[in-house]
């Protein structure tokens, strides 16, 4: 195993799971805590606790495969050490199967379904208000909307410190939006991460930190704010895509309405 990438991983992710494992695709460039790589039929990356491990695996992965996988992973970051894996869900359940027979228990934490949006559609209701681009004055709302939101989620979440850098990141990145009402408050936020050139064959840009004041929920807010960062995105010359939680049927039905469509389906395992 490898401890670098080159085209060939990247050339796996695009020609199988182009969707599925675009975010793998992203922290591939950047620094990884671990990475190891037989470009060919498996790649295992971690940046740093509390984020999940992202693993590879071909679709037609073979029991000897997913064995070799699943050693390979127990070797390099151990779920008894309290790490979460994304994965596809043969893997998820071969390593739940071999972690009971260790006296493990073992499970599926998110079902996560990825999508794309070839083409955009304006959504049928108008929200009250509209979008406001972040800036540094927006720094500190920002930071309490993201704690809210891993809050909610229950994953990946740090300290309030941690949610202020990657606010101010975000903001000079000029990637993350509001949603304000007719009053001014803000009631909405959503941000998009690019990959790639612009215009060209494999360049996306996912959708995320999609979150609605509870107060404020079921007034159209998300959809109508996911619909005009989807247009930013598609304009700046991305393909947008997004993850969502498989069981929030709200929120899937929100974004299909908008035209995106489901391409691929992964989950998160870890630790009872």
């Amino acid at each position: 195993m490898d401890k670098f990438v080159d085209e060939r991983d990247y050339k796996l992710i695009e020609n199988n799971n182009k969707y599925t494992f675009f975010v793998l695709k992203r922290i591939l460039e950047t620094e990884c805590r671990v990475l190891l790589t037989d470009h060919e039929k498996l790649i295992i990356c971690h940046t740093s606790n509390p984020f999940p491990v992202w693993v590879w695996t071909p679709d037609d992965a073979s029991e000897e495969e997913l064995e070799n996988a699943y050693k390979l992973i127990d070797e390099s970051v151990p779920i008894k050490d309290g790490y979460t894996y994304n994965l596809k869900y043969d893997l998820a359940e071969y390593i739940i199967k071999k972690e009971a027979e260790a006296g493990n228990s073992v499970s599926i934490k998110t079902n996560m379904f990825a999508y794309d949006c070839p083409e955009s559609i304006v959504p049928h209701k108008e929200a009250e208000g509209s979008i406001h681009h972040c800036t540094v004055e927006d720094i500190d709302e920002l930071t309490e909307l993201i704690d809210l939101f891993h809050k909610e989620i229950g994953i990946d979440e740090e300290s309030l410190d941690e949610y202020r850098r990657n606010a101010k990141e975000q903001v000079d990145s000029g990637i993350v939006y509001f949603w304000k009402d007719e009053t001014g408050r803000t009631v909405a936020c959503c941000n998009w991460r690019p990959v790639g050139e612009p215009n060209s064959k494999d360049s996306m840009a996912s959708i995320g930190l999609v979150y609605t004041r509870e107060e404020d929920r079921r007034k159209n807010y998300a959809e109508n704010l996911v619909y005009q960062v989807t247009e930013i995105t598609r304009k700046a010359g991305y393909l947008p895509m997004l993850y969502t939680n498989a069981d929030y049927l709200a929120s899937n039905a929100c974004y299909e309405k908008i035209g995106y469509i489901l391409r691929g389906k992964l989950c998160t395992i870890g630790l009872e």
